[in-house]
């Protein structure tokens, strides 16, 4: 082999998707000469980055942070207020009704939850089924065939074609869920939540056939949850989102492993060990997170970050490279290996050296 070409870098792989400055508020009723003027809730507030072809990534954060807002305005489920989607490198948000009906053939969702995702008047073959009436993909006996296939993809018995959705158990409707994201063979998925309406023992299998699916069928997946420890087993990447804004990225064993936010740090302690021998010293919070109506001004997390200062009220920070490959929204961001309980101490060592 030629040692110019060994030696050559591995050239940076093309996203697939491409999100730039993307924003979803939501007008709140009122506003006028007396209530002063209309406000609104930033769901999504100016959120920026990439998911390469092939991989996984996760998004997580508290519940009303705008994962699933997210989601949702990337797919056009949702118009965003401002932004740029680029799937392909083809901005679909000024993609016409038209353009956007055939592109979704190409970009699917899973829905959170299996009971009210499923039309309870349908059959499971009629529910999978649609997909190819709405696409005119096939008809008759060709779309049974394929409609059975999918069932059998996901794990199910073909001869459920007939079952209505009330005949299935959580897990099995959600499997049902899967079939119909994947019956067109997409590129791309939104994962919303796929098993947080599902008992516990049943989450791990959903969890493992879509790992299994993404493999066979090489589909790039935005996976949005609640669980850190359902996206640590299936992500390659890991995106923390807090209050419409994402304050942390980099590859999974970077954010378990070394988390670089504060708000990182806190979240990954709240995760129960297997071990019961080993104890973890959780970190708790103060305050309650702020309204996405009324954030607070620099950064959003300061009200509650014990390592914030002046700095922060007044200066937003941005999204930067802290360490190889692993972005942070802070000024103070952890160093490798440091722990919050770490960094506070350092910046209370700190603060009394000045005192002196």
């Amino acid at each position: 082999m030629n040692q110019n070409l060994e030696n050559r870098p591995t050239e940076k792989p093309e996203p697939l998707l491409k999100i730039e400055h993307l924003k979803k508020y939501f007008p709140i009723k009122g506003g006028g000469y007396f209530t002063g003027p209309k406000k609104v809730v930033k769901a999504v507030d100016d959120v920026s980055f990439e998911i390469y072809r092939g991989e996984t990534l996760g998004l997580v954060g508290e519940s009303g942070c705008g994962k699933s807002t997210l989601g949702r305005n990337i797919l056009r489920l949702q118009e965003p207020t401002d932004g740029k989607v680029f799937f392909e490198k083809q901005n679909i948000l000024e993609y016409s009704h038209t353009e956007m009906r055939r592109l979704r053939k190409q970009m699917q969702i899973i829905y959170q939850d299996p009971f009210s995702s499923l039309n309870p008047r349908f059959t499971v073959g009629e529910i999978i089924g649609e997909m190819y009436d709405i696409h005119k993909i096939a008809n008759g006996e060709e779309k049974e065939k394929k409609v059975k296939e999918m069932i059998e993809l996901v794990g199910l018995d073909p001869s459920r074609y007939h079952s209505y959705p009330h005949e299935f158990s959580g897990g099995q409707r959600q499997r049902v869920g899967i079939a119909r994201a994947l019956a067109l063979n997409p590129e791309f998925v939104v994962a919303d939540e796929p098993v947080s309406a599902l008992d516990v023992s049943v989450q791990s299998q959903v969890i493992n056939l879509l790992m299994k699916l993404k493999e066979e069928l090489g589909l790039t997946m935005l996976f949005i949850a609640h669980g850190l420890n359902v996206v640590r087993h299936i992500s390659d990447r890991v995106g923390v989102m807090y209050l419409g804004k994402i304050v942390e990225i980099s590859e999974t064993d970077n954010i378990f492993d070394n988390p670089a936010h504060p708000y990182t740090a806190a979240l990954l302690s709240t995760v129960p060990e297997a071990d019961p021998r080993l104890k973890k010293e959780r970190i708790v919070l103060k305050g309650e997170v702020p309204s996405p109506a009324n954030p607070p001004s620099g950064c959003h997390f300061r009200t509650r970050c014990p390592l914030a200062t002046e700095r922060c009220a007044i200066e937003e920070p941005e999204l930067l490279e802290v360490r190889d490959k692993h972005f942070a929204a802070c000024h103070y961001p952890l160093e490798k290996g440091q722990t919050l309980k770490q960094a506070i101490a350092s910046k209370e060592k700190s603060r009394e050296a000045l005192t002196i």
